[in-house]
């Protein structure tokens, strides 16, 4: 991961996320995990449930068409523009 700390800071690494700052968000994130019953999201009862009552199966067409997404290519942000 490019971004420090890697994504713990939030979406898009907002502007005047500390290192202290992501530090506290891991060790938050990391308690969360190992509290957690479900770990994975492929093990999640609803995920389940949505696959086999709307998706069908993981990858079908109509789950690829609707949750993948396309990327475009932007300018590098200028902080001084």
């Amino acid at each position: 991961m490019a971004c420090r700390g890697g994504c713990v800071a939030g979406g898009g690494q907002p502007y005047g996320a500390t290192d202290e700052v992501r530090k506290i968000r891991a060790t938050g994130l990391y308690s969360d995990d190992e509290k957690s019953t479900i770990r994975v999201s492929h093990k999640n009862p609803l995920i389940v449930q949505i696959y086999k009552e709307y998706f069908t199966e993981p990858n079908s067409e109509k789950a690829h068409h609707i949750l993948h997404t396309t990327y475009t290519k932007r300018p590098l942000y200028n902080e001084s523009m």
